[in-house]
């Protein structure tokens, strides 16, 4: 924004202090980009529908507030450091109001069913008209344009991992059926696709003053990160399916079940697979186990595979780990909350910090600020915060807009 905009934000910090972010998205896929960007800095204005605000607030994982509402812990999560204002855009008024925060916005981010906006006089050619340097970034099931019959489907975490190939590659082989992954896998990635390219289109209006349009397919998002899936299918007539946890081609690459609990084993190469051997008091020189770790389902494959499982379940989860770590094999605990939040490892790094919330009036502990940066590291100023907290600020210092104005707007529900 232009240095001389004031500024909602009391303590600058962050690599992105100066950036000002709108987020009228839902769920999780927008939220989480825009919450990414809040806790480097930048001033996010996430914007819900009047009254209740989203769903979302109270879907998973909910505490009770002193007041008696309840409050998802994923929302205390992923509504930190922003401030939550409320807006109807469907009416004359709530759109006005909108175009005069894009005036003064970097990036608008948002997520829901291609065209969503364009039906309250929110076109992409009418957010540019009022700030041709503005950053648009869509997220959409489908897409905007294609195959008339996809791009008005709506879509979840769970469709677009289907539609995407992801879930055709989670989980054990047939019978067995596709698993998704969680939590909220496809939501996660598309809201970190969001981030990054709403930066680099940020970066070329900076170079510019251009703005521009991203269109952020979910399910586009997720079939990017199949790896070589496509090009083994269009080059080999390759259709990968589901192999469960082993990689198919080489092993160790699993897991396994110790006397108290799971573990994964991974050795990548033949150096590394030499020192599982070792560890196994087997000869990796020797023929048969050469042939065992390429040839997984041979014989040799399958007896190398009987001798490190029963090799696993002898010792307890502590003991495999520290003996393949020691012999530089990789190898953890399958970890879950209560070991993860009691980790020396995790504690070392700081991975979990507190900060204060204002719906649930406590402190509360969950994962800090993720990655670290040297010179200008993130931080959390503060917790999530009711529905439409600070309309005040934002339409009241922001835009100008008087008390009494706000009041009417209130009670007529457009704010």
């Amino acid at each position: 924004m232009d240095p001389s905009e004031p500024t909602l934000l009391a303590e600058q910090f962050g690599p992105l202090q100066g950036v000002r972010i709108l987020s009228t998205g839902t769920i999780v896929a927008e939220p989480f980009a825009a919450v990414m960007a809040a806790e480097m800095g930048a001033e996010v204005i996430h914007i819900e529908r009047p009254g209740k605000g989203e769903d979302w607030r109270v879907a998973e994982f909910p505490i009770q507030a002193p007041s008696g509402d309840l409050v998802a812990s994923s929302w205390l999560q992923d509504h930190r450091n922003m401030y939550h204002t409320t807006l109807d855009f469907s009416t004359a008024e709530g759109r006005d109001i909108f175009l005069k925060l894009v005036e003064r916005a970097d990036i608008w981010m948002e997520s829901s069913k291609a065209r969503t906006y364009d039906k309250w006089g929110l076109d992409d050619a009418t957010v540019l008209a009022a700030n041709p340097s503005i950053v648009i970034c869509h997220i959409s099931g489908y897409g905007q344009d294609g195959d008339p019959e996809y791009v008005g489907r709506a879509s979840y975490d769970f469709t677009a991992q289907a539609f995407g190939g992801m879930m055709n590659l989670m989980g054990n082989p047939e019978p067995d059926p596709p698993t998704r992954a969680v939590p909220w896998t496809a939501d996660y990635i598309t809201g970190l696709f969001c981030m990054w390219s709403s930066l680099a289109a940020y970066i070329h209006a900076q170079r510019t003053g251009e703005g521009q349009v991203i269109d952020l397919a979910q399910f586009e998002a997720v079939h990017r990160i199949l790896s070589g899936t496509m090009v083994a299918y269009n080059e080999l007539g390759m259709v990968r399916e589901r192999a469960g946890n082993k990689a198919g081609n080489a092993q160790p690459w699993d897991t396994f079940q110790a006397s108290d609990g799971w573990v994964v084993i991974a050795a990548v190469g033949p150096a590394v697979y030499a020192r599982v051997c070792r560890v196994l008091d087997l000869d990796p020189d020797d023929e048969k186990w050469v042939k065992a770790r390429r040839e997984v389902n041979s014989p040799e494959g399958i007896e190398f595979d009987a001798v490190l499982r029963g090799w696993v379940e002898d010792r307890t989860v502590d003991e495999v780990v520290r003996i393949f770590n020691e012999a530089q094999v990789g190898c953890s605990r399958i970890m879950n909350a209560r070991e993860m939040a009691e980790n020396p490892h995790y504690r070392a790094r700081e991975v979990h910090l507190e900060w204060e919330d204002q719906q649930l009036g406590k402190t509360v502990k969950g994962v800090g600020i993720v990655p670290k940066l040297s010179g200008t590291p993130g931080k959390i100023w503060r917790g999530s915060v009711p529905v439409g907290h600070d309309n005040h600020l934002v339409y009241g210092d922001l835009l100008g807009i008087s008390p009494d104005t706000l009041h009417e707007l209130a009670e007529r529900g457009v704010i």
